[in-house]
């Protein structure tokens, strides 16, 4: 009855190639963890706090903005100021994009030894660095083709990135093994350079064919170099709302990062020594969490339509569809999440042994699975509550959830090892779905 809904249809393909995506990533993991080991994937997950920084620093408040400006060309085809929005923001990321990658490039000694404990990610810090104004690229691109709700684009770049990510790595493994050359976990960080670009190209041919095949903008690229003015009232526009959103988003990834960092330094104050130390957070972060995080692909495909939808019935004062909202997103993620929890205690530790040779990363998963229902609710409210305007209430959310986490990083983990951050998980992430559920209550 609803096929032609845009957040139903979106979250189909969405969730669709959300879930063929982790598909493939997820056996990626396995096959990384078997070949380079778990100390091996310990430094390949140090390396994503700086990733995590710099994504938010060039483009996550940017990708946002395109967004929410482009998403009336829908109503009012006005592809001339869609446009001019794109390119602004584009322009901004690639500058930031290229002094991030300038920045790591030169100093991933100091960022290696000083920052993350561990001086033998400085190459891979090296290599990574290039990736970031490709990300920056079809980042912006994805932002524009989510405000105009057309997610087959997102979906098919995503899907590219894991495609060739994982088919490049097997194969630089396979001919190194021909060889007889012994692999590196540096030949995960290459994969992921070659599938950056092959993202970046499918988007660039996606906003190619969007622009040059509409008939209403034959004429749109001699108008725009006309509007100097136009561009700089439009930078001042994306500036303000991606800012704040970037500044937020950056303290979030850099409290993160603190805790990514310290989780296997406060192990070796628990008594582990170094290799031990980054076996558990790479079984723990490059095996458990994954496995867990597999089902959110639907919630966080359902979270990313939510945003435009519910921020037009906000404008135009629909309190109706964002009660509607509201209530089914609790339902639903109630349910995927409890269904979630039962197959996880069930399966966890047979899936911790039979996909990973770990009976470690079983426990983990055991452990972890009652966070699904709370993680699953927090942040599809949490984009109900961008939606509403009320960016605020999710960063102090995130940051109060934060702050609890690493409460148990420095105090906890310590005493009682790894099981210490577990429990911080479960408390940080209940502590954030009880705020969220608190501050949509008039909606209930």
């Amino acid at each position: 009855m609803k096929k032609n809904n845009p957040l139903i249809t979106g979250t189909i393909i969405l969730t669709a190639t959300g879930f063929a995506s982790r598909f493939i990533g997820f056996f990626y993991r396995i096959f990384l963890s078997r070949v380079f080991g778990a100390e091996g994937m310990g430094l390949y997950q140090l390396t994503s706090p700086v990733l995590a920084l710099t994504f938010s620093v060039t483009v996550s408040g940017m990708q946002t903005a395109i967004s929410k400006y482009v998403a009336s060309e829908t109503a009012n085809h006005d592809y001339n100021s869609s446009f001019r929005t794109l390119f602004t923001g584009f322009c901004i990321s690639m500058l930031l994009s290229a002094g991030c990658t300038a920045y790591i490039y030169t100093f991933s000694d100091f960022i290696a030894g000083k920052l993350l404990f561990e001086p033998r990610t400085a190459p891979l810090l090296r290599i990574i660095s290039l990736s970031i104004p490709m990300a920056a690229v079809h980042s912006c691109i994805n932002g524009y083709f989510y405000g105009i709700r057309k997610t087959a684009v997102p979906s098919m770049t995503q899907l590219a990135e894991q495609i060739v990510r994982v088919g490049s790595v097997y194969l630089i493994y396979a001919a190194c093994r021909s060889k007889g050359y012994s692999p590196t976990i540096t030949f995960a960080v290459v994969g992921l350079i070659i599938g950056e670009g092959a993202s970046m190209l499918v988007s660039l041919a996606a906003i190619y064919h969007r622009f040059y095949s509409l008939s209403a903008s034959r004429h749109l690229f001699s108008k725009v170099r006309q509007q100097s003015c136009s561009y700089r009232k439009t930078a001042s526009q994306l500036l303000s709302l991606a800012v704040p959103l970037s500044l937020n988003r950056t303290l979030i990834n850099f409290l993160q990062s603190i805790e990514a960092i310290y989780i296997p330094q406060c192990l070796l104050r628990y008594g582990y020594d170094n290799a031990k130390a980054l076996s558990v957070y790479g079984v723990l972060t490059g095996m458990a969490l994954p496995l867990i995080l597999f089902p959110s692909a639907i919630t966080n495909s359902i979270s990313v339509l939510l945003l435009p939808i519910v921020s037009e019935a906000d404008s135009s004062g629909n309190q109706n569809a964002i009660r509607k909202a509201v209530k089914k997103s609790i339902q639903y993620c109630l349910l995927l999440g409890f269904l979630c929890t039962a197959f996880f205690l069930c399966f966890g530790r047979m899936a911790g042994t039979l996909l990973y040779h770990s009976a470690l990363a079983g426990s983990f998963i055991i452990t972890l699975s009652f966070i699904c229902p709370f993680m699953y609710i927090a942040s599809t409210l949490n984009s109900i509550l961008n939606g509403l305007g009320k960016t605020g209430y999710t960063f102090t959310f995130s940051m109060v959830s934060l702050f609890l986490r690493l409460l148990f990083v420095f105090f906890a983990v310590p005493v009682f090892g790894i099981q210490g951050y577990l429990w911080g998980l479960l408390a940080s992430q209940l502590l954030q779905t009880v705020l969220c559920v608190f501050s949509v209550r008039k909606y209930l």
